[in-house]
């Protein structure tokens, strides 16, 4: 975007990474609702796209921004105008420095877990986000403990009902093939593969996009398809290694099987975790999918940012950190703007997306001396995706995020075909899941961003019989 508002300047773009993230294949379904597939490229193909880009391949050492200055590793530095910082996020790891422990945030670290899977007989999840409910679905030939610490799963996107309504399908046998993956992978030429494995596990990659895992053979060894146990309302106490497990002297437990309780068992396993709920199970490895923290740190020393209490650098609305000419846009900021009443941020490839052309835009008007509105994307949180091979739509205040006791849920559900959940205050539509081809986002939004009264309409608001687009055309 800054390219195209200046094509006389220069635009420089300092990644760690040789490959860029690239937004394809982009379709607006409705006002606020987009679909794109996220892609890697060489980063040579954006230059070539853009005469005024240089991509510098290096990761940040410091920046000076009393100085305007970016050093970088490679021993340069940049003077800038004005700056952006879109570092994104690092996996929130339950433990650091554990072979044992995988975080999956991007996809070198989705890699790393596909080797090690095939040799896996048991691993256990832990995290209940988009990325766990996911990775849970799509493994099979191995047993999978998912530890989750709340009642039900998927609870950063759905609530108990919305839960239930997907259970099914984990259990099932039947598996549906997936769509072929529209990610073309880049290898660095000439690259060492060893020398690569090695820094690729502690650098931080690029996030992964909405369809991360459908070009990835997740099977493990076992000749069954899927084996999920949940323990809900718990956490990992601990981590221990094989040595230190005997020297407890305590039991693990087996998989435990439909209807009955897990017993102890012989087998010796590399790695224990004990839950907080008293069970012990061993496994190969262990997911940490629980989250990302804003990936900070490169810039906090010798800057006095204003940082959020998430951690990311506070951002107002026109994208503006506490420093001068200094800007953040995605997974790293901290909306801190008196946001819409059915707007929140959440650290997604949508709002990444947003929030960088948004950013451009703001930065061109400061340069300019001009006056710039807020975007539309930031009147409702509006976010399409798939789980569990249905097509997931939540909007606004979706699961009445601080909307307090003062609301209502109004429900319709088809088993195995749709979930259609609202969150109505005051007779207005705040919030809704949709989950299935329902092809009520549009009217919903409408709905929700016109805050008409619907009191009158009651429980027919949801009735099957009643063609409710037609009705609000």
């Amino acid at each position: 975007q800054l390219a195209l508002d200046f094509p006389s300047e220069d635009v420089f773009l300092i990644t760690a990474s040789p490959v860029i993230k690239a937004v394809t294949n982009f379709r607006q379904v409705s006002k606020t609702l987009e679909e794109f597939d996220v892609e890697e490229q060489p980063s040579s193909l954006l230059e070539k796209r853009y005469p005024n880009i240089k991509v510098i391949q290096s990761e940040v050492k410091q920046l000076k921004s009393d100085e305007h200055k970016v050093l970088t590793e490679d021993g340069k530095e940049y003077i800038y105008d004005k700056l952006c910082l879109c570092a994104g996020a690092k996996p929130k790891l339950i433990l650091e420095g554990n072979p044992y422990v995988l975080g999956i945030r991007d996809t070198d670290s989705a890699e790393a877990f596909q080797k090690n899977l095939a040799q896996a007989e048991r691993i256990v999840v832990v995290g209940n986000g988009g990325i766990a409910l996911e990775l849970v679905y799509e493994i099979q030939g191995c047993e999978v403990i998912w530890a989750i610490k709340d009642k039900a799963i998927g609870n950063t996107f759905f609530d108990a009902g919305a839960a239930e309504f997907l259970i099914p399908k984990l259990r099932g046998e039947n598996r549906e093939t997936p769509i072929e993956c529209k990610r073309t992978k880049y290898t660095m030429e000439g690259s060492d593969e060893k020398e690569r494995s090695i820094a690729a596990s502690d650098k931080p990659g690029s996030a992964l996009g909405p369809d991360w895992h459908e070009g990835l053979d997740l099977k493990g060894t076992k000749e069954f398809s899927h084996k999920v146990h949940i323990e809900i309302l718990c956490e990992v106490k601990k981590i221990h290694l094989q040595q230190e497990f005997l020297q407890l002297q305590q039991n693990s437990l087996t998989f435990p099987k439909e209807g009955k309780n897990a017993e102890p068992e012989e087998v010796l396993w590399p790695v224990y975790v004990e839950l907080t709920n008293g069970k012990i199970y061993g496994c190969n490895f262990i997911v940490s999918a629980t989250g990302v923290v804003p990936n900070v740190k490169p810039f906090l020393d010798g800057n006095d940012f204003a940082v959020g209490e998430d951690g990311g650098l506070k951002v107002d609305k026109h994208m503006h950190t506490s420093l001068p000419d200094t800007y953040a846009a995605g997974d790293i900021c901290t909306a801190s703007w008196e946001p819409s009443p059915v707007w929140h941020q959440m650290r997604l490839w949508t709002q990444a997306r947003q929030m960088g052309w948004y950013a451009a835009k703001c930065m061109a008007a400061d340069t300019l001396g001009e006056s710039i509105d807020m975007d539309f994307c930031f009147e409702l949180f509006a976010h399409v995706t798939k789980f569990f091979n249905y097509k997931v739509v939540v909007l606004g205040k979706y699961n009445a995020q601080g909307l307090g006791l003062d609301h209502e849920l109004m429900l319709r559900c088809t088993k195995g075909q749709e979930y259609v959940k609202v969150v109505m205050q005051n007779g207005r539509m705040m919030g809704a899941v949709l989950i299935g081809e329902t092809d009520l986002e549009e009217t919903f939004e409408n709905l929700i961003l016109n805050q008409m009264d619907l009191s009158a309409y009651g429980e027919d608001l949801l009735n099957p019989d009643i063609d409710i687009e037609d009705y609000f055309d």
